[in-house]
């Protein structure tokens, strides 16, 4: 008789014993709400540097240009997390909620 060690075999009352495994696809909505505002500011930041650095706001291009790299700064990830959130809502294939880090 062969010898089989017991204390690692799968029984049918250990796989009774487990709960239902259950997806949580929930939109996470402080998330989904900071990405749409770092999109938003970084949109306005980059069209107000814009204006100000034509304009010559506070006397040279300097200021308006500030203003436009860090509107671009914030635009870059608002305009990535949004597209993932919104992707993720649509239901395509590949994008899912669990894509976006939590805050």
């Amino acid at each position: 008789m062969a010898y089989v060690d017991h204390a690692f075999s799968i029984s049918d009352e250990d796989i009774m014993m487990e709960t239902s495994y259950v997806v949580n696809n929930r939109p996470p909505i402080k998330e989904i709400a900071l990405a749409i505002a770092l999109f938003a500011f970084g949109a306005l930041g980059i069209v107000v540097g814009v204006i100000m650095a034509i304009n010559r706001v506070g006397g040279d291009r300097a200021h308006g240009l500030f203003f436009a790299i860090l509107g671009g700064i914030l635009f870059i990830p608002g305009s990535f997390y949004t597209r993932i959130a919104y992707y993720a809502y649509k239901g395509y294939k590949g994008f899912s909620f669990a894509n976006i880090p939590q805050v």
